[in-house]
């Protein structure tokens, strides 16, 4: 099996993922989830992909659509890498499982129908705010505790960011 294939597996839609994790989770693997636009992938995605892959056995990332990243109002050149691309280079990290692609403009409906054992999230978001309008929110946070799962934050590496890489290029 050629290593792209291995890549290409990782890569799913969100049935072949639910079919995937019920086996997992029969086995009592902990599911662990984050998502996020993941344009130009830096040390800062890395090494925080790794720390959320450290809270459990499978780590899924969801994975913002093209048009769901440009809805995020980034700016009118995001996303720069379509979401195939995105996915393909997110599913070369080893401790990254699973990939899955999501249109909303949240990930409620992807953690609604997994509901991971783990939600993750960057530290510009608290697990303690309970107000969905307030952008520290974590979205998805009442379904994964209601369902006696964890919500947990992993602080971000400064001076990495997207935005930051795009604005260093056009100088």
């Amino acid at each position: 099996m050629s290593h792209l294939y291995q890549l290409q597996k990782k890569i799913v839609s969100l049935n072949e993922l639910v079919q995937h994790l019920a086996a997992l989770k029969s086995q009592h693997k902990k599911i662990v989830f984050t998502n996020g636009c993941f344009d130009i992938l830096h040390k800062g995605h890395v090494q925080y992909l790794s720390l959320a892959a450290d809270l459990g056995d499978v780590l899924v990332v969801g994975l913002n659509s093209d048009a769901s990243v440009k809805r995020q109002g980034k700016g009118d050149d995001r996303p720069v890498n379509n979401s195939d691309a995105r996915a393909l280079v997110l599913a070369g990290l080893g401790f990254v499982s699973f990939v899955v692609e999501f249109d909303d403009n949240t990930p409620l409906k992807l953690i609604e129908t997994i509901v991971p054992d783990v939600l993750v999230k960057g530290g510009d978001y608290d697990p303690q705010e309970t107000e969905p309008g307030s952008k520290k929110y974590i979205v998805g946070r009442d379904v994964v505790l209601k369902n006696n799962g964890r919500v947990e934050v992993i602080d971000l590496v400064q001076g990495f960011s997207t935005t930051s890489i795009i604005q260093k290029l056009k100088k």
